[in-house]
């Protein structure tokens, strides 16, 4: 009988691993923690300083990072990017895609471009990968695809109207996904971490439960990777599982219990505008 996708686990006999979003944060220590393991790590993101650096860094373990800058926001590049992988250093049997931005938004004057450039990069980014890496994998009749969410894409949270619809987007799209991608032998994963000590979220204005450092988030990630039947990869769990039962709730208490533990609820209201229109009048 042929086991279901998603018992398949990559490893490093299988192929290459892709890590996009891999020059700084979770996705570098990733990088580190697979080539350390032999696997050969395709690196892309924006800076290629940042990658060759990365790639120094990884020059005495057993596996071996390749450099592919990138752009996630450029369609061409990524297919340009997927198929270079695969003719450079072979197929592409394990991928996470985890370029992302966090823009945070102010509620009370939303500015357009936050939401343009989070869902340019973060749900159309991860499309311009995917699309070209499930064809590729479809060919070879397997593969492991990751897609890095957030907890922010289980409800709203103060500041994060355009990050968390995004995130919220992936878990829809990787979920939808999984009806196809099973029946071609490509397994998909969904990665929904909590707070996590990055340059992201240090402005972050209210309190951060349960914050991890970025190497004990990729260690989470890549044991949840190599965890054989589940499709969700969410850590710390004691914090995240209780914001899925925040879900639960009627939306008054859910709006009144996150009010109170940010500290949303006591803020001031912002002063009023001036109406310039009025003035002018005057």
């Amino acid at each position: 009988m042929m086991s279901h996708p998603s018992d398949f686990s990559a490893t490093p006999e299988d192929g290459v691993a892709w890590v996009t979003g891999a020059s700084s944060g979770i996705g570098a220590a990733l990088a580190r923690k697979l080539a350390g393991e032999g696997w050969r790590v395709a690196v892309t993101a924006r800076s290629d300083d940042d990658l060759r650096a990365l790639a120094g860094e990884c020059d005495d373990l057993t596996g071996e990072i390749l450099v592919y800058p990138g752009d996630a926001t450029d369609a061409s590049r990524m297919a340009e990017i997927v198929a270079g992988i695969w003719a450079d250093a072979g197929p592409i049997a394990l991928a996470v895609l985890n370029a992302g931005v966090y823009l945070p938004v102010d509620g009370t004057k939303p500015g357009i471009e936050a939401f343009h450039t989070s869902f340019d990069v973060n749900l159309g980014g991860t499309v311009n990968c995917l699309a070209p890496l499930i064809d590729a994998m479809r060919g070879q009749g397997k593969g492991q695809i990751a897609l890095v969410a957030s907890v922010a894409g289980y409800g709203g949270l103060p500041t994060s109207a355009a990050y968390g619809a995004t995130k919220a987007g992936l878990i829809n799209m990787a979920e939808a996904l999984k009806f196809d991608l099973d029946r071609i032998g490509v397994r998909i994963q969904i990665v929904s971490p909590g707070f996590v000590d990055t340059p992201a979220t240090k402005d972050n204005p209210f309190p951060m439960p349960h914050l991890m450092n970025v190497e004990d988030a990729a260690g989470r990630l890549h044991k949840g990777l190599k965890r054989r039947g589940n499709f969700e990869i969410t850590f710390p769990r004691r914090f995240t599982w209780q914001l899925k039962a925040l879900q639960l709730l009627p939306y008054r208490w859910y709006f009144a219990l996150l009010g109170r533990t940010t500290g949303w609820s006591k803020k001031a209201p912002p002063s009023p505008a001036r109406n310039e229109g009025a003035q002018a009048a005057e």
